[in-house]
């Protein structure tokens, strides 16, 4: 009989705790990171008879948890993908939204500056559109610090999301180092069953993790799990847990450095972590806003250059030689806190058409100098030449004085144009300043047979331009040509070649097409500074003279350049994020399928164990009934004897 009420106890016991088991699924049927768990019944050794092996009943085997660690480890990865692209696109999509604009955006603001010159061309003496010129001038200024000071807005937003992600991850690292340590205690008690809910704690936490930054996980055969993170630097070690760390760069430039702290000392892990919703500001502030600063600085010097040269190249409304109008920001180069040395450095743009977006490493090896862009880790070409005790520097369209003495080792990072509009301003209220008119006159000889004329006559530098009046005679088919002043002195003769300048007294003639024996041309003093609009109409066009990229871009063709790139880096982000969100979204179905809870299931398996319970039940009664029977037999046999 106590083998019949053993057998049916160890029933019950077993299909009590598959119940219990079954409750717990489906209490945890919406917690996040739960895997559901599994009563595994085993059959208890037999006890041997003559009749054979007698069953003893059923015991608990484990309780496992449905967890599968490539769907889990995919659905992480997945995780991180969708985080980094979806906080790329969101703020890819305010860069773009802010320079894209059709009535505010940068193309339609230098636009809108052509037009009004353009207007004072048509009214060369008129002072309302000189002053209009110079209040679009004024309103241009304001649009480009206003596109400044929001990139700067963002750019103290990804800083402040920055340092909240490296609190957060150095939070998670530090419970999943804690669980760890619980884990590894649990898998040591001597009963062989693994914490369920510890691991589902550390995998949901893993999986937290994962939204934050790109992780690879190690299994231990102590049961901890080790988290890397960058490049395979450590996380989470055992017992053990790193801190992350958001500080100023070497240069305190404005952006953050990433560091990880570990033991054995500090590691920077700024360019080496990808993934996650870190992963994605890293990626914006390297790909999109720094660049953004330096495409605004780089079209503020610019426009700054071209406004500016070509109004020095005209006369203003008093017949005097024009002067700057626009004052800029020049190159910031900051020392890095490491440097031993008391080397200085200062910096100046010497070449538009060398000058790019890019940020540059400014370092010295001891015996000679450097430059490194900063995003591609490509060397720009660099000339050096050193004169009492000062070295000059040239290259990326910049020339850099040293001053003082560098160490090996020292370092600068140069910033040629993300200071450029901080440093913007108008440098005259006075509408007469703008030099609408050219400083020359030209006209063909009405007896010209060929068919030649000239394209440009302009003084490129007004401080050599010795005034009066010329003439420019072909004297014969072979296109030989003189120049006369007006006592019919020689000032220059040569060989004439379409297209290419002839210059003379501080004056350039371009003519265009085949001139004819005895065709002549007068380059003459301009007396009519008030009604001439010469100038103007180049001043209206400098935004497309090709002077970016050596001599190959225009500034209207750059800024159209560079606003496109923003759509098409915008539109890959959010297109990136929609297929990342599919793909995490189908990775979170399938893990669900194999560690989830299903209702249904749960249901069904409540069923079968509740009948296997009751059934169990119905033995130990029965078993108690014979029992009682047995004892009330024996009873009665003891009277009767």
């Amino acid at each position: 009989m106590s083998d019949l009420l053993s057998t049916s106890v160890s029933g019950l016991l077993a299909f009590q705790t598959a119940l219990e088991t079954i409750s717990n699924n489906i209490s945890n049927v919406d917690t996040p990171g739960y895997d559901e768990e599994t009563t595994n019944l085993v059959t208890n050794p037999g006890t041997p008879s003559a009749e054979g092996s007698i069953g003893n009943g059923v015991s608990v085997g484990s309780v496992t948890r449905a967890y599968n660690q490539f769907l889990a480890e995919q659905t992480n990865s997945a995780s991180s993908s969708y985080n980094q692209l979806n906080t790329l696109a969101t703020f890819a999509d305010q860069i773009n939204n802010m320079f894209s604009d059709s009535s505010t955006g940068l193309s339609a603001t230098l636009q809108s500056f052509s037009s009004a010159v353009q207007t004072l061309a048509d009214s060369p003496s008129s002072t309302s559109s000189r002053q209009a010129v110079l209040s679009q001038l004024q309103g241009l200024i304001s649009q480009f610090q206003t596109y400044d000071s929001s990139l700067g807005q963002l750019q103290s937003q990804v800083n402040g999301q920055i340092s909240s992600e490296a609190s957060t991850i150095t939070s998670l690292g530090q419970q999943i180092a804690s669980l760890n340590q619980q884990i590894m205690a649990a898998e040591n008690n001597g009963t062989g069953q693994a914490p369920n809910q510890l691991l589902d704690q550390r995998d949901n936490l893993i999986n937290q993790l994962s939204q934050d930054v790109g992780v690879n996980t190690v299994t231990d055969s102590d049961g901890s799990i080790d988290v890397f993170i960058g490049n395979g630097q450590p996380l989470v070690v055992g017992a053990n847990a790193s801190t992350v760390t958001a500080g100023s760069d070497a240069f305190n430039s404005g952006q953050l450095q990433l560091s990880l702290q570990t033991a054995s000392g500090n590691v920077d892990i700024t360019n080496s972590v990808t993934g996650g919703t870190l992963g994605g500001l890293l990626q914006f502030q390297q790909q999109m806003l720094t660049p953004a600063v330096n495409a605004l600085g780089q079209a503020a010097i610019t426009l700054t250059n071209l406004v500016n040269t070509q109004n020095e190249a005209g006369l203003d409304l008093n017949d005097d030689a024009g002067q700057a109008l626009l004052a800029v920001g020049g190159p910031q180069v900051l020392p890095s806190d490491n440097n031993t040395g008391d080397a200085q450095v200062t910096a100046t743009v010497s070449d538009l058409g060398d000058l790019t977006t890019s940020n540059y490493y400014l370092e010295y090896n001891g015996s000679s100098w450097s430059m490194i862009d900063t995003a591609s880790g490509q060397a720009a070409a660099l000339t050096a030449t050193s004169s009492g005790g000062v070295t000059t520097l040239t290259g990326a369209g910049l020339t850099l004085t040293v001053t003082g003495t560098a160490d090996a080792g020292d370092e600068f990072l140069v910033e040629p144009t993300s200071n450029a509009v901080n440093g913007m301003s108008l440098l005259t209220t006075d509408p007469a300043k703008i030099a609408a008119a050219g400083p020359l006159v030209t006209s063909a000889a009405s007896g010209n047979t060929g068919s030649a004329s000239i394209q440009s006559a302009t003084v490129p530098d007004l401080s050599t331009w010795t005034p009066g009046d010329y003439t420019l005679t072909f004297t014969d088919a072979s296109d030989d040509y003189t120049v006369t002043d007006a006592s019919g002195n020689t000032v220059a003769a040569g060989t004439y070649t379409s297209g290419t300048p002839i210059s003379f007294d501080g004056i350039s003639v371009t003519l265009t097409g085949a001139p004819a024996a005895g065709d002549s041309f007068s380059i003459d003093e301009n007396t009519n500074d008030a009604g001439d609009n010469t100038n103007a109409l180049l001043l209206a066009n400098v935004v497309n003279q090709n002077v970016l990229d050596g001599g190959t871009t225009s500034l209207s063709a750059a800024v159209q350049s560079y606003v496109g790139t923003v759509g098409t880096q915008t539109s890959q982000a959010q297109n990136g994020a929609t297929a990342q969100q599919s793909a995490l979204n189908s990775a979170q179905t399938a893990q669900q399928s194999v560690s989830g809870v299903n209702l249904d299931e749960e249901a069904a398996n409540m069923l079968q164990y509740e009948q296997a319970y009751q059934a169990a039940a119905q033995l130990i009664q029965s078993s108690n009934t014979l029992f009682t029977s047995l004892l009330s037999a024996v009873q009665t046999s003891a009277v009767v004897a």
